[in-house]
């Protein structure tokens, strides 16, 4: 059985197999709807039913609570409907010109720039032209099937390999293979399979307005790959780059954030450390990542918000931003580093 779905805005329609959420068949279909992690932890595709009912899979209270749901709310990355069903939700321009596609890739070097951050760079066969758009992700595919994350971290038109930064999860399948914590351990030249590009968290271009950038650790990552991809095509628009950690070892491309202030105009780099020790010495700000950016912009319906990490704070920033600086809800982009761990059933 199928059922079919349609877009209150645009009109458009899809439809929807018994097999499928509605995230899966709309991209299937070529109609892109905003999405993150696709596990029902980042709240990136959260929309509404008008007309129809659907049932959720497994998610977390925090991106679906049961009062969103009751009220019509709805995470297109969980939902399967029990109806013909009119939406609201944005769609995104501009994601829908690059195929998604399965990559072999070579480890072509591991740099450890903390001790709990790896610098993974990946070299494509020789024949080889990767599209992706700045600030989208890829995901690995392991031997027994599973999958995981990881944003790409330099810009679409620089030469020479794949960067990825992965943050170590003590027993997580994949950064335990990256970190040598079980055996074999990943090493230079072995061979790994990807698919991509994936992911709707990327600059939208067609805006003047100025930039926020809000990143948690290796929620630098994609950031790094809009700056340079910023760079290379000139775009000017004022930046206010704020990268969070617990202590300033976090901060693992701190100079380049600090060479990137001092060269480029219009860029504000502003690093915010939440538990630093007397040891570290830490003169900067301090404190929540986004109350800093709050004390510095009480109002921020003027600008564009883009926000990477783990899902906590990428939810405390879009509720705060939108309740208390007037953000406008369609002005916060964001990517959730989700993880297993962040995920609850309802």
């Amino acid at each position: 059985m199928s059922y079919q779905v349609t877009l209150k805005a645009s009109g458009k329609q899809f439809t929807v197999n018994q097999d499928e959420t509605l995230l899966e068949a709309a991209l299937r279909q070529g109609i892109n709807l905003p999405y993150g992690c696709k596990n029902g932890a980042c709240g990136s595709c959260k929309g509404k039913i008008v007309e129809g009912q659907v049932t959720h899979g497994q998610h977390s209270q925090s991106a679906l609570s049961s009062a969103d749901e009751t009220s019509g709310g709805t995470l297109f990355c969980c939902a399967h409907p029990q109806s013909d069903l009119l939406i609201e939700a944005r769609e995104v321009q501009g994601a829908g010109d690059i195929a998604t596609r399965k990559v072999p890739c070579r480890v072509n070097s591991i740099v450890m720039p903390s001790h709990d951050v790896a610098i993974l760079k990946l070299q494509l066969p020789a024949a080889e032209r990767f599209q992706f758009l700045a600030g989208q992700y890829l995901e690995f595919l392991l031997k027994d099937g599973q999958r995981r994350a990881y944003s790409i971290a330099n810009a679409p038109e620089q030469e020479g390999p794949l960067e990825l930064h992965i943050r170590h999860l003590p027993g997580g399948v994949f950064t335990d293979f990256v970190f040598g914590a079980v055996t074999p351990a990943l090493k230079e030249k072995d061979i790994l399979r990807f698919e991509g590009p994936m992911g709707s968290f990327f600059l939208r271009e067609d805006s003047k307005k100025p930039i926020i950038f809000v990143a948690a650790g290796t929620g630098f990552a994609p950031i790094k790959s809009i700056i340079e991809q910023m760079q290379a095509k000139k775009i000017d628009r004022p930046v206010h780059l704020y990268w969070g950690g617990r202590r300033p070892s976090d901060l693992y491309l701190d100079d380049l954030c600090k060479t990137w202030a001092k060269d480029i105009p219009n860029l504000e780099y502003i690093p915010v450390i939440s538990d630093a020790l007397a040891e570290d010495a830490w003169q900067g700000r301090t404190g929540f990542m986004h109350r800093a950016v709050m004390a510095d912009h009480p109002s921020l319906k003027g600008f564009q918000v883009y926000a990477c990490g783990a899902p906590v704070m990428v939810n405390a920033a879009r509720e705060d931003f939108s309740s208390q600086c007037e953000l406008p809800e369609e002005e916060f982009f964001a990517d959730s580093f989700t993880s297993a761990a962040d995920l609850a059933t309802n």
